[in-house]
């Protein structure tokens, strides 16, 4: 009996120090609670659970590993930069003049330039961004440089792949970034093939045991791809046969997202994160040379665009505070769109200040998640916004996977970024913020055609479902910070 007292003892210290070193080193309050539960309520699994996923274990290396180390060119980046966005504040763009504050918390907080004079294309679903991506691919002349979470081996992918190998052998300059975590099915083969054709690749944040793996919390979520530093693709889809919907097929899922196709000054940025992120996993460090910069505006293109990005290298989350800012500035109409729907305090919090302000607000989100965890979570959530007013949609056509947001008309969101914690925090994210009431309108067309294929939540029956539906939500809500 003594020796279970005594192991029971010892357990005991064990958790309370874990439990010290998890206040001690989460700065965020609700994160640090989820892991104190988890550690005490999940005896062993939750201690294991920790170590393996919350602990950061490499979190000053990670940091010091993306700068940019020349500080001369760094410095003619952030004076061009800044040139850059005086000459777009002269334009006459009513979202410019509206959102104001935002484009400068943009500039101040991370560089990012506001450019005026693109072409913007919005993309649906894999069958429209796809022939685009190709096509771009097949006319690059000086680099192509393509960054993914998911990058797999299948139809599209061999494709693509065929295309990158092609432009290698003409000299093309090829980089290739991807995510060890999301893109493990290409990591040995595949990837050499492209690495013996010349191409350039590596695996964004290398992982060992992937099953062990802290690192996964370091995930590069961003899915860009710029051919000779004028052409940029960004926002949901990955590389994938499932983004591309068979009509013949009706076995198969369907899948709604949204990318945005960039022409233009504004894929300036993108190409900056680009090379921060190719100087930290490749160990090289590629010179920001003039050629992988477009400065001049398009002959037709009239949208100002500006990048908005985040990750573990961020002092402050840059883009939980941008939505803040758009949320806030919205007068009229909010439309969101979000596969994975865990808002978090301060996103919650202004979306009831808008919604009881009198702005109508929509969030269509998936009716089934591909996590039933997260599904149950984010429901948890939509009892206190619909009593705020606002309306939820549950899409049930397949799943919806787009990231978006369109604010009274005249500003757009297409990107990477999911409304949650892991976005927000711990993945690298990157989106587009477009100042131009011509890709607004069409985004908000876009939103409301999905309406069809969604149903809207009635907020009476939703409070009165019972006890035993609602109790697992919200649990589930308990662990949101960790999701």
């Amino acid at each position: 009996m003594s020796w279970i007292l005594l192991v029971f003892a010892l357990y005991t210290i064990i958790v309370i120090v874990v439990c010290l070193n998890i206040i001690y080193n989460t700065p965020s309050t609700a994160k640090a609670l989820a892991y104190v539960l988890v550690a005490i309520f999940l005896p062993v699994i939750g201690i294991a659970i920790y170590f393996t996923l919350g602990l950061n274990y490499r979190k000053k290396k990670l940091y010091s590993k993306k700068i940019v180390s020349d500080k001369n060119a760094l410095e003619d980046l952030r004076n061009r930069i800044t040139l850059e966005s005086e000459k777009a504040w002269d334009t006459n763009e009513p979202a410019i003049k509206k959102h104001k504050k935002l484009a400068l918390y943009l500039l101040n907080d991370g560089m990012s330039p506001l450019s005026g004079g693109n072409e913007v294309k919005l993309l649906i679903n894999g069958e429209e961004k796809f022939p685009e991506v190709l096509n771009a691919l097949e006319n690059a002349k000086h680099h192509i440089h393509i960054e993914y979470y998911i990058f797999e081996d299948g139809e599209i992918g061999e494709k693509i792949k065929d295309v990158l190998i092609k432009k290698a052998k003409e000299g093309v300059e090829v980089r290739f970034i991807y995510d060890d975590f999301g893109s493990r099915t290409i990591r040995k083969e595949f990837v050499k093939e492209l690495i013996d054709a010349g191409v350039q690749a590596f695996p964004f944040y290398k992982i060992i045991f992937i099953i062990f793996a802290n690192r996964v919390n370091y995930r590069d979520h961003r899915k860009i791809i710029i051919v000779d530093g004028c052409t940029g693709f960004v926002g949901g889809i990955n590389v994938s046969d499932r983004y591309i919907n068979d009509p013949k097929d009706r076995s198969q899922l369907f899948w709604r997202d949204t990318h945005v196709k960039i022409t233009g000054p504004g894929v300036y940025y993108l190409q900056y994160l680009f090379i921060c992120d190719w100087n930290f996993c490749s160990g090289k460090h590629l010179k920001l040379e003039k050629d992988f910069f477009c400065t001049k505006p398009t002959t037709n293109g009239k949208a100002v665009v500006q990048i908005a990005a985040s990750g573990p290298d961020s002092d402050v989350p840059t883009l939980m505070f941008s939505m803040v800012e758009v949320i806030g500035l919205a007068e009229n109409e909010l439309l969101i769109t979000s596969p994975y729907f865990i808002p978090g305090e301060s996103i919650m919090n202004a979306l009831h200040v808008a919604a009881l302000s009198g702005v109508k607000v929509k969030i269509l989100v998936p009716n089934k998640s591909d996590s039933a965890l997260v599904n149950a979570a984010a429901r948890s959530y939509y009892g206190e916004l619909l009593a705020a007013g606002v309306e939820v949609y549950l899409y049930k056509k397949g799943f919806v996977h787009a990231k978006t947001l369109v604010s009274d008309g005249q500003l757009s969101i297409i990107g990477t970024a999911n409304m949650d914690h892991r976005s927000f925090e711990l993945n690298f994210e990157v989106n587009s913020m477009i100042y131009d009431t011509t890709t607004a309108e069409q985004l908000r067309d876009v939103f409301y055609n999905d309406l069809k294929d969604s149903t809207k939540i009635n907020p009476n029956t939703w409070k009165r479902r019972p006890f035993y539906k609602q109790l697992p939500e919200k649990v589930a809500r308990l662990l949101s910070p960790l999701l």
